[in-house]
């Protein structure tokens, strides 16, 4: 199982987030604390990811995907709840 990093940033004006969200938290297990951030738990690799991704967004949107699985993270300013999650999935 992997843990891939999800950002994004979505650059029409009153672009609707609501097909990408939905999608992501489809993975089951995902975590969102930062406005435009996702943590998803999957067995896919980030560029299976990112393809069933990019046909939610604009031509013009991007998109990012990343594997951060293992102990390769750190906080600061974060709630003890978004912690405990990262401790646990990460």
């Amino acid at each position: 199982m992997n843990t891939l990093l999800v950002g994004y940033d979505l650059n029409k004006p009153s672009q609707n987030y609501e097909g990408l969200i939905d999608a992501l938290k489809s993975y089951g297990t995902w975590w969102h604390h930062l406005d435009s951030t996702w943590l998803v738990r999957t067995t896919k690799t980030p560029s299976q990811l990112r393809d069933e991704l990019k046909e939610l967004i604009d031509a013009n949107d991007e998109l990012l995907v990343m594997n951060v699985s293992g102990d390769v993270w750190a906080t600061a300013g974060f709630e003890k709840r978004a912690n405990d999650w990262l401790q646990e999935h990460a």
